[in-house]
């Protein structure tokens, strides 16, 4: 079957809203993605028919809950091309993921664990759940944190960072965005992977942007451990997954303690259960696991070669019709393809008398005509300050976004500049 956009949006109720007189143009899907009704059915279903907690019912429901909750685990699983169900640990989201591997990682690298001397690499480009984590690991070791720079084009530095020896002896962990949330930037993970693994380190990558949007394979992009989101795949919010190579899961210790995580506890001690189990103290999100697993399923039969040619074909129609805006500065390169970018915009507006109109009031202004986008720094202020601005508007597209949209988003920026142009 042809990739029919059309066909999809029907699939997705929210899309048929209206806002005002506007019909509803959803651009904002960097942020969270929508969701198609299999989705929302099959969580409704489990609410309605199956709702229990998992492994401490022993009735029938506990046993159907059981069976939903570890069934969405395996989809995800097949989805990203995991080895075994049970590399795949659910979170509420990738930031808990990406606070797992740095507690777990930060007390298990090494003899002892971090320590003075040791380095983690992350970037500038990254979003705050991939940087605060690891500042809050340095800071609780003495470890360092050093970064790839960016080239004017959005790139990592590739160059700086071979003249810096930024990747050496010393790293203990390198943890990079696979695709960046503001510039849409495609980092080469398997090389720099590649790097990180022949001086010993533990690659861990944010894939948030990249799974719901890219061919997925774990074994080939070469990483340890990579956390992803369900809101932003066509899933339930409330729900994440941290993948690692299960040897590498089996020697990390846990994140947080409770019910489940064990294997046996006394006053004087306890022991952990074998992964994914250790990692998932208490009870976890249940119904949002199952919707995640429709979604994976959604999207597995979608075609994810096929979703991802649609991203960079609309993407690369509103690159070119934003280059057609006066005072529209795009970030980062406008090269689309396969290494080029996501499909996640952003740009910055200013009037023909050269006032730059801040990236609030053109999200406003787009959203009294019908367009959906955001505007702020993205939880990326120090890529921002890098970019010499506070903040910018981005415009974010997926599987169901039509070229009209585009066209929506366009008229409606030639308004806004022009409101602004009158007004000033």
């Amino acid at each position: 079957m042809s990739y029919d956009v059309e066909l999809i949006r029907a699939d997705f109720p929210i899309l048929d809203r209206r806002v005002g007189e506007y019909p509803l143009a959803y651009l904002d899907s960097a942020n969270t993605s929508q969701k198609p009704q299999v989705v929302i059915d099959a969580m409704v279903d489990h609410y309605e028919r199956h709702n229990a907690n998992v492994a401490r019912a022993m009735h029938q429901l506990g046993a159907e809950a059981s069976a939903a909750y570890e069934g969405g685990r395996e989809k995800v699983a097949a989805f990203i091309g995991a080895a075994r169900a049970e590399e795949v640990v659910f979170t509420k989201n990738a930031s808990e993921a990406l606070n797992l591997a740095a507690h777990s990682l930060g007390s298990s690298v090494g003899d002892a664990g971090l320590k003075p001397g040791d380095e983690v690499v992350i970037s500038v480009l990254e979003h705050h759940s991939n940087i605060v984590p690891w500042q809050l690991l340095c800071a609780r070791t003495g470890a360092t944190l050093r970064w790839f720079d960016i080239t004017d084009d959005g790139r990592l530095d590739l160059a700086k960072a071979a003249a810096e020896n930024l990747i050496n002896g010393n790293t203990k962990i390198v943890s990079l965005a696979w695709v960046s949330n503001v510039l849409g930037t495609v980092n080469p993970i398997a090389a720099i992977a590649a790097q990180a693994h022949a001086v010993g380190a533990v690659m861990v990558v944010d894939g948030s942007q990249a799974v719901p949007q890219l061919t997925t394979s774990v074994a080939d992009l070469g990483a340890d451990l990579v956390a992803f989101t369900g809101h932003k795949m066509v899933g339930p919010t409330g729900v994440g997954a941290l993948w690692g190579r299960y040897d590498l899961l089996a020697e990390l210790p846990p994140f947080l303690g409770g019910g489940e995580m064990i294997e046996i506890v006394k006053m004087t001690g306890s022991t952990f259960a074998a992964p994914p189990y250790r990692f998932e103290a208490g009870t976890p999100p249940i119904a949002e696991a199952v919707g995640l697993g429709a979604a994976a399923e959604y999207l597995h039969e979608l075609g994810m070669a096929d979703v991802a040619a649609h991203e960079r074909a609309i993407t690369g129609y509103a690159l070119d019709a934003l280059a057609q805006v006066d005072g529209v500065r795009i970030l980062g390169t406008t090269e689309v393809g396969p290494e080029g970018r996501g499909g996640a915009v952003s740009f910055t507006l200013a009037t023909a008398d050269g006032l730059d109109i801040h990236p609030h009031d053109v999200m406003t202004f787009l959203d009294s005509q019908g367009v959906a986008v955001r505007g702020g720094h993205h939880c990326a202020r120090p890529l921002h300050e890098r970019l010499g601005i506070t903040a910018s508007t981005r415009a974010s597209f997926y599987l169901y976004t039509l070229e009209r949209e585009i066209d929506q988003l366009i008229d409606a920026l030639q308004y806004t500049r022009d409101f602004f142009g009158r007004v000033a």
